[in-house]
């Protein structure tokens, strides 16, 4: 069942997704260790916000041996352009200019990084 609500994932349910985007699949013991990499979380505090993104549609979960393993339900890609549509309209005015320009005065971009936005640049004007 392929559910197309509205993504609305907390920081921290975030933080969950980046791992099973990068794993693919895990348990929630795995999810928690690489969390412990970064934070101070509790086992119990993971497994709660995995069970609420199960109920949310935002993972799958694979219960048919007795540990869990959990999938994302949303994909990277997905999730990212609903976020930055948000904030571009929330925070911008809905002016992507303002965003880009913001975050390339604030962060400073490998040349290579550079270089794929100018390509970017360049295809958008050939359109």
């Amino acid at each position: 069942m392929t559910q197309h609500r509205t993504i609305k994932p907390t920081e921290s349910e975030l933080e969950i997704l980046q791992v099973l985007w990068e794993r693919g699949s895990a348990t929630v013991r795995d999810v928690h260790e690489d969390l412990m990499q970064t934070k101070d979380v509790g086992y119990t505090t993971t497994l709660k916000l995995m069970q609420i993104m199960y109920e949310k549609g935002l993972v799958t979960r694979d219960d048919s041996s007795k540990t869990h393993v959990y999938q994302a339900a949303v994909s990277r890609e997905r999730t990212q352009k609903h976020m930055v549509g948000k904030m571009i309209d929330t925070l911008f005015s809905g002016s992507s200019a303002q965003l880009v320009m913001q975050a390339l005065g604030n962060h400073k971009s490998s040349q290579q990084e550079l270089e794929e936005i100018q390509r970017i640049l360049d295809n958008l004007k050939k359109q």
